[in-house]
């Protein structure tokens, strides 16, 4: 398992609830002991401009300390994805988040769209030819969505059941009608029992990573790699974040 992760994400890019100093601090004092941590290389306009309008990159620009940790996000997200490509699972330990950026828009603490620019940047390789993206952030994903709406290649998954069981319950089930070769998982942790959700337990995000562990496993040559997306409460996302990647070590 490899963490993407850069010193950059500690700077205080913005004012809002994912940009909050020490987010991703219990976070990464958990992980670095477990896990090789990679700095990634910022995106580059080019990759971002295979997502976005020039209009909306250049609204991104006009902050230049945003624009640098948008680009590495994004860049950690293109990383983790060809690390999967490899067969090794990866994690972008990353902000600001992005599944709230559509091509010419974005809000909800998103700038670009981290998940859409590693996907489109896979498929403009070659790479891949299928993508199923898994988005459990407590909320919708609407501008991964609106980006790859016409896309056959892609399939995106996300679920507003409320209770545990039942939401884990739809995951296998959808999960099992499923192809692709290469999962995506937009991983959001505020639907946690401590966070905005007030939903899942850590032992619930382990669950979820050991099914989409198996399900890479079963049907996608071991390619899946996964991006931060929302999670609040910082002793809270660690442990998560924690739980997440053991169930995706099987």
């Amino acid at each position: 398992m490899k963490i993407y992760y850069h010193p950059d994400f500690r700077e205080h890019y913005a004012y809002d609830p994912a940009a909050e100093p020490g987010r991703l601090d219990p976070a990464l004092a958990l992980l670095k002991s477990k896990y090789q941590l990679t700095e990634p290389r910022p995106a580059t306009r080019e990759e971002v401009l295979r997502v976005h309008t020039e209009g909306h990159f250049s609204s991104i620009e006009q902050d230049s300390l945003l624009c640098h940790t948008a680009l590495l996000a994004a860049g950690s997200a293109i990383e983790a994805a060809e690390s999967a490509c490899r067969g090794e699972h990866a994690f972008a330990l990353c902000r600001p988040p992005g599944h709230h950026a559509s091509s010419d828009s974005c809000w909800g603490f998103c700038y670009f769209n981290n998940i859409a620019v590693a996907v489109r940047h896979l498929l403009h390789h070659g790479l891949i030819n299928s993508v199923l993206i898994v988005d459990f952030d407590l909320h919708f994903g609407d501008g991964t969505a609106n980006i790859f709406q016409n896309e056959r290649a892609v399939t995106f998954w996300h679920s507003r059941e409320g209770s545990n069981r039942r939401y884990l319950e739809i995951l296998k089930e959808d999960l099992k009608s499923f192809d692709a070769d290469l999962v995506a998982v937009s991983a959001g942790f505020d639907r946690g029992v401590d966070d905005w959700g007030g939903m899942l337990t850590a032992a619930d995000y382990e669950e979820i990573g050991s099914l989409l562990n198996s399900f890479a496993r079963a049907k996608c040559e071991n390619r899946l790699f996964a991006v931060l997306e929302g999670g609040y409460n910082h002793q809270a996302l660690a442990k998560n974040i924690e739980a997440f990647l053991k169930g995706l070590e099987g």
